[in-house]
């Protein structure tokens, strides 16, 4: 009787688990670690015009190409769960920070001006990209960071566009320098600009990458420049939903020929910005107490945090190498071309 061939498979007993338990425990306890000491850098005077996410990512990215630094290899499972799981569950709870009614109340002006930035950077920049010949996933996310809400537009949109990691990471790295430079010379030029404090608070909201930019370059102006600039950012970043269901249709349009098993993988924006909205839209009913709100907004903080520091600890300086200056050049520009039709934006607000 001819005996029948039985194949084996390898026995991965406990200690195996045990290998990948730690792996993303000891991960994840590093971009919680670095992201803990980011939100304490973030508590000094300067560094809190950058904010925790933008400190995080640097930070990951310094901790990272340190030649004295070598990381397990089996801690990339939980560097890999905090850049990208963690990441959207941070931006989901995000929508905690949004009531689309006061979006609503604000009127016409805010609308106009949100929707002028957003269509006006994102042509621009795009437009900058294909003069400069640079790569069309790192200009596409270079325009969405700086036309609606920062890194957390950045981060939202990669996967639509199915962007790299390193990609994202450089696309961030520059909204985080440009928007650190572009507060600060707000709040510099803030006593010699002839705008009343509510106008200077829209301008601020209109044209700076991230929500702490905004906030910090709005302190000069007190409770209302901060309250009308806070507004008017948000409103970018309600405008995040729209757009993101725009790229996704003209990419769905432009690949239509091509045959994709219909999942919860191929939708065509990604989960968790309907989970972002989701959170928008329970915030607005006010049903949750404001302490949990809270709560909520803070472990957000923290997970795109984490997040971040899991983008930079996957980064190399030989990234930005490769891309050279062209992207940099490309960002600036975009932000000197938004920054040029604040009369416009101004004549808006005045007008409606």
């Amino acid at each position: 009787m001819a005996l029948e061939k039985v194949k084996v498979e390898p026995y991965l007993g406990k200690e195996q688990k045990n290998i990948d338990y730690r792996g993303y425990t000891s991960g994840i306890l590093l971009t919680f670690s670095i992201a803990l000491i980011a939100s304490q850098i973030a508590k000094t005077p300067f560094f809190s015009i950058m904010g925790i996410m933008i400190i995080s990512i640097l930070l990951g990215v310094i901790w990272g190409n340190l030649p004295s630094i070598r990381m397990p290899v089996n801690t990339s499972l939980g560097i890999n769960f905090s850049s990208k799981v963690l990441l959207r569950v941070g931006i989901i709870l995000l929508g905690f920070r949004l009531n689309l009614m006061d979006i609503v109340q604000a009127g016409m002006a805010v609308f106009i001006i949100d929707l002028l930035v957003i269509t006006f950077t994102l042509l621009f920049i795009l437009y900058l990209g294909k003069i400069f010949k640079t790569d069309k996933n790192i200009t596409t996310l270079v325009a969405a960071g700086t036309a609606i809400c920062g890194a957390a537009a950045i981060v939202a949109i990669a996967p639509v566009i199915k962007g790299k990691q390193e990609q994202t990471a450089i696309a961030v790295s520059c909204i985080a320098v440009l928007g650190t430079i572009g507060a600060v010379l707000f709040i510099l030029l803030y006593p010699y600009l002839p705008l009343t404090d509510t106008e200077y608070g829209v301008l601020v909201g209109a044209t700076l990458h991230e929500l702490a930019h905004v906030v910090a370059a709005s302190v000069p102006a007190g409770v209302s420049g901060g309250d009308s600039a806070i507004l008017v950012k948000l409103g970018r970043v309600l405008m995040l939903i729209p757009v993101i269901f725009l790229i996704s249709f003209f990419l769905n349009k432009k690949n239509k020929n091509q045959h994709q098993e219909r999942s919860i993988k191929n939708l065509p924006i990604p989960w968790f910005i309907l989970g972002f909205l989701l959170m928008s839209s329970i915030n607005t009913t006010q049903l949750i107490p404001k302490e949990v709100t809270n709560f909520l907004l803070m472990l957000s903080t923290y997970f795109l945090a984490m997040g971040m520091v899991g983008l930079g600890l996957n980064i190399k300086w030989v990234d930005f190498k490769k891309v050279g200056f062209k992207p940099i050049g490309v960002a600036i520009l975009g932000f000197i071309g938004l920054i040029s039709i604040s009369p416009i934006l101004l004549f808006i607000y005045r007008f409606f």
